[in-house]
C-alpha cells in the first residue's frame, strides 16, 4: 500500500461550453479495470444520445492499467489529452468520461485537444482532489477518571480522533501517522501515567483536501 496519493474527493460532474458545444466531464475513483469500465458505461448509458462519451482512467500504485478512448473522435484528440490531465495532477485510481454534445463548429484537432484536456482539468478543480495518507489506527482504552485529561490533550493534538466509545471503560481511537506509532504509544503511556491499554490496529487511509 502506497504510504500516499492524490485522488478525486468523489464521483462527481462539470460542464463547460466551447464553440456551443457542452462538455460535460464525470470523473470517479476506480480501484479495479472493472470499475472503471462499469463507470464509463454507466456514464454513455445517461448520455446515450451524445455526439461522443470518450474516456481515460490510471489504476494501480504504479498507474500500471492506463487506457484513453476517443469515442469518434480524430485519434489522439480526445482520450490521450483526458489521460495526459490526470497524470499530470498525479491522480491515483481515476477515471473520466467526458461527454460532448456538439454544437455545430468544427474544433480541429488543436482545439479539440485543448477541449478535453481542460474539460478535465476544470472538472478536477470543481470536484476537488485529496491526499490519502496511511496511517495506523491506535485503540485507547481508559477509566472514566482520566477521560477528560485524556480528551483535552488529544484533542489539542495534531492526530484526528477517528471516534469515541463509552462503554465499561471509554476506547478512544486515532489516526496517527504509521512512522510516529511508536512515539505516540509513549506519549500516551506518559499522559496516562501508564494507566491505559493501547492496541495499534488496522491500517486506514486518512483525506485531506489539497488545494487546487
Amino acid at each position: 500500500m502506497l504510504a500516499n496519493y492524490l485522488a478525486v474527493k468523489n464521483e462527481g460532474q462539470h460542464e463547460i461550453v466551447i464553440e456551443k458545444s457542452r462538455f460535460i466531464a464525470h470523473i470517479a475513483r476506480a480501484i479495479t479495470e472493472e470499475e472503471a469500465q462499469a463507470f464509463i458505461q454507466k456514464i454513455k448509458k445517461e448520455h446515450n444520445s451524445a455526439t461522443h462519451n470518450c474516456s481515460a482512467y490510471l489504476i494501480g500504485e504504479t498507474d500500471n492499467i492506463q487506457k484513453a478512448n476517443d469515442d469518434g473522435e480524430p485519434s489522439g484528440t480526445a482520450g490521450v489529452p483526458m489521460l495526459e490531465v490526470l497524470k499530470k495532477r498525479k491522480l491515483k485510481d481515476t477515471v473520466a468520461v467526458v461527454t460532448r454534445y456538439f454544437g455545430g463548429i468544427k474544433l480541429g484537432a488543436g482545439g479539440l485537444i485543448r477541449a478535453y484536456g481542460k474539460s478535465v482539468s476544470e472538472g478536477l478543480n470543481h470536484i476537488g482532489v485529496v491526499e490519502r495518507e496511511l496511517q495506523q489506527i491506535v485503540h485507547i482504552t481508559v477509566d472514566y477518571t482520566l477521560l477528560g485529561k485524556m480528551e483535552n490533550e488529544l484533542r489539542n493534538s495534531v492526530y484526528p480522533i477517528k471516534e469515541m466509545n463509552y462503554m465499561e471503560k471509554v476506547e478512544i481511537q486515532m489516526y496517527v501517522p504509521i512512522k510516529e506509532k511508536e512515539t505516540f504509544k509513549d506519549w500516551i503511556i506518559d499522559l496516562s501515567n501508564a494507566q491505559s491499554e493501547i492496541v495499534f490496529g488496522e491500517e486506514e487511509y486518512l483525506e485531506k483536501d489539497v488545494k487546487s
